[in-house]
């Protein structure tokens, strides 16, 4: 089949439109295909279409002032970009980039359809948010990932603030916690992994540094 009409069977919640809506999508929108490398939005830009991807990958990304790169997540075909429909939604400017990770082929409604769909037609509606909140649980393992490796900097800097140049922390995990804001649990955690690596053991209510030197590399790799 062409895939400019076979294209919203790919998607379960499209589907089951009704014909004549179904028609509209398919007459209304665009297959589009666009090489790899290609920037697909960026901050500052208002979103023009809502893509629905049907091959290839897209990669979201933030860059800081500094220049670093933080991939957020990435789009692969059968999903749409969550950043997208929350800009649609809110009428709100891209915070980050979208850049085509391979050639991606992708279904583009235009605004104007989508924002007529989502006001009028419930199927439609139940698409959009469903693949929105299945993308928003995605990202916040990605947003508890960025967490943790912030985190681990943040502790290297506590541990070695308490310690004061001593090799031995007279503290619990909890107090560490409370000293950061964040769980206990998280803490835990990043000690096993500080312990894996050599450079920490605990004990109950106590944290040996045993390579200050990497604690304080780490601590200073902001």
């Amino acid at each position: 089949m062409d895939v400019r009409v076979d294209w919203i069977d790919r998607f379960v919640g499209l589907s089951s439109l009704d014909e004549k809506l179904r028609d509209r999508l398919i007459t209304q929108s665009q297959v589009i295909t666009v090489p790899k490398g290609t920037i697909l939005f960026g901050p500052g830009k208002n979103p023009e279409n809502l893509l629905l991807l049907l091959g290839g990958t897209v990669r979201v990304q933030q860059t800081s002032e500094g220049g670093r790169e933080m991939v957020l997540y990435r789009v692969h075909a059968g999903e749409s970009c969550v950043l997208t429909t929350a800009c649609m939604l809110a009428y709100e400017d891209y915070s980050a980039e979208g850049v085509a990770e391979t050639e991606v082929q992708a279904a583009a409604i235009p605004r104007r359809v989508f924002d007529d769909l989502v006001a009028t037609s419930k199927s439609f509606r139940t698409f959009v948010f469903s693949a929105y909140s299945r993308r928003i649980t995605d990202l916040f393992h990605v947003i508890e990932e960025i967490a943790f490796q912030k985190v681990d900097i943040r502790l290297a800097q506590k541990l070695v603030e308490l310690a004061d140049n001593h090799a031995m922390l007279k503290a619990t995990h909890a107090q560490l916690a409370a000293e950061l804001g964040t769980a206990r649990e998280v803490i835990s955690r990043q000690l096993q992994e500080f312990q894996r690596r050599g450079w920490v053991a605990t004990a109950r209510g106590e944290v040996k540094l045993l390579d200050i030197g990497a604690l304080k590399s780490l601590s200073e790799s902001i």
